[in-house]
């Protein structure tokens, strides 16, 4: 006889498929925050480290081997220049703040992903070791859904996929600690991890709305039983979980909230403005969750090869295989770096501001850490946590400014460093939340959701 209440629940699972959906919509009740500047955040990772020294901090006078092969441009703002490559970003720097002072002592990418992702570090991180459990620290995304009342929509959504390859998911891309109701939705699995994709939208097949309804009805029923068996007791679920089934349920019979997730209800002209290729298209959905209620989308950006393996393409030090062995250089100028974010980034940003969304919807772009001085060998750049440019828009931040400086090299910062929890302390400025705000791990200690100092000068 079933008698437990995580049995129900494996039961519920394995009958309503999509239902799963319901641990990512279960957000506790939490005294009201201050009343929130920004609405949402969509939060663009390149993941590999993007080139401070070829996108948005060109030093020209640099000597040659450090000096970027691209040219500096002036944008619509005097005084701010970026690189060449970037030209239709260049007409929206009136809505940037750019910060070349971002920098952490990592040259690692599981620990830069973790640091950037969670505002923590964990030194020992490495592949395979890195795979994603319940001990790390929550993200911003789980947390953003900590603090966000229950809703049709999910409060986080990582889109296309998370972080991962050779069968790791990587830490920090998750709830960790706060459990498996505040993960983001995930669509699907990184390309080189053997595993289902962790949340669909679709039913399964054979199952229309009103099978679903009954089955759901039919798992109620059981649990209720259940409920009355335990008496409360040893091992029930905790308090308040079945609402938030119950809105997973309405999620997947509203066709308002699937139909956020439907592009081909988007005109076609906005759709070639955004890009006919998987980074214009996350961009595109990335504006439709927000405005449909999510709070936080994450973008991860990185390329599937031809070959299947997966290429963080932003980790520019050329020479790769699986990428024909171009140059680093050659990478930024492919399908899979610059051009496509020059277009989907300046896309966002005029459909954000057409819509009337932008200044309640903040856009942080940054990666794990930056490059080199040194350009190598494969006329690239290597690893370089000291400094790094981060991109924000949007939310309340005012526009053509730039925070802070890096010296003649773009190798350290000069004046104003900032940290990867200034920049998540920030976010959660922008989004109302405190950062001296207290979560709970699962031995129930106390932490703070940030360390770090809101940079409420950009705003």
């Amino acid at each position: 006889m079933l008698h437990r209440r995580d049995a129900m629940i494996r039961l519920g699972q394995a009958g309503l498929g999509s239902l799963t959906l319901s641990s990512l919509l279960h957000a506790e009740q939490q005294s009201p925050v201050a009343r929130a500047k920004a609405k949402s955040c969509i939060l663009v990772y390149l993941w590999g480290g993007p080139p401070q020294q070829d996108m948005w901090d060109l030093k020209p006078n640099a000597p040659e081997g450090i000096r970027s092969e691209f040219k500096p441009i002036n944008t619509v703002v005097p005084g701010i220049q970026i690189c060449d490559q970037m030209p239709l970003i260049a007409a929206h720097t009136d809505k940037l703040a750019i910060i070349r002072s971002y920098t952490h002592p990592s040259n690692a990418h599981e620990v830069g992903v973790y640091h950037t992702l969670t505002g923590k570090i964990n030194n020992t991180l490495a592949v395979p070791r890195n795979m994603r459990n319940r001990n790390d620290f929550p993200n911003t995304g789980a947390v953003v859904s900590y603090f966000s009342p229950p809703s049709t929509m999910p409060a986080s959504v990582t889109i296309p996929r998370p972080i991962g390859h050779d069968g790791v998911i990587y830490t920090g891309t998750y709830a960790g600690f706060l459990g498996a109701q505040h993960d983001p939705m995930e669509l699907k699995a990184p390309a080189e991890v053997n595993a289902p994709p962790p949340h669909s939208l679709e039913l399964l097949e054979g199952m229309d709305a009103s099978r679903l309804q009954g089955r759901f009805g039919l798992l109620k029923a059981l649990e209720q039983y259940d409920r009355l068996a335990q008496k409360q007791g040893p091992g029930r679920a905790p308090q308040g979980l079945d609402q938030f089934r119950d809105q997973a349920f309405r999620m997947l019979m509203s066709s308002e909230a699937r139909g956020a997730f439907e592009l081909s209800r988007e005109h076609e002209s906005l759709r070639d403005r955004y890009g006919r290729n998987e980074y214009g298209e996350g961009f595109l959905l990335a504006r439709r969750l927000v405005e449909s209620g999510v709070r936080l989308v994450t973008i991860v950006w990185y390329y599937v090869c031809p070959d299947g393996n997966v290429a963080n393409v932003w980790d520019n030090h050329g020479g790769t295989g699986s990428l024909g062995g171009v140059t680093g250089y050659q990478m930024l100028k492919e399908k899979y770096c610059l051009p496509p974010l020059d277009r989907a980034y300046s896309a966002l940003l005029a459909d954000l501001q057409d819509r009337g969304l932008l200044d309640e919807t903040l856009v942080v772009m940054l990666g794990e850490f930056g490059r080199t001085p040194k350009i190598n060998k494969a006329a690239g750049r290597d690893h370089w946590g000291a400094c790094q440019s981060v991109v924000l828009a949007g939310g309340g931040v005012r526009g053509g400014q730039v925070y802070g400086s890096s010296d003649q090299h773009a190798a350290y910062p000069k004046t104003n460093p900032v940290a990867p929890e200034d920049v998540i302390a920030t976010m959660y400025h922008a989004l109302g939340i405190p950062s001296d705000s207290l979560i709970h791990d699962r031995e129930h200690r106390p932490h703070r959701i940030s360390e770090g100092r809101p940079l409420a000068e950009l705003f």
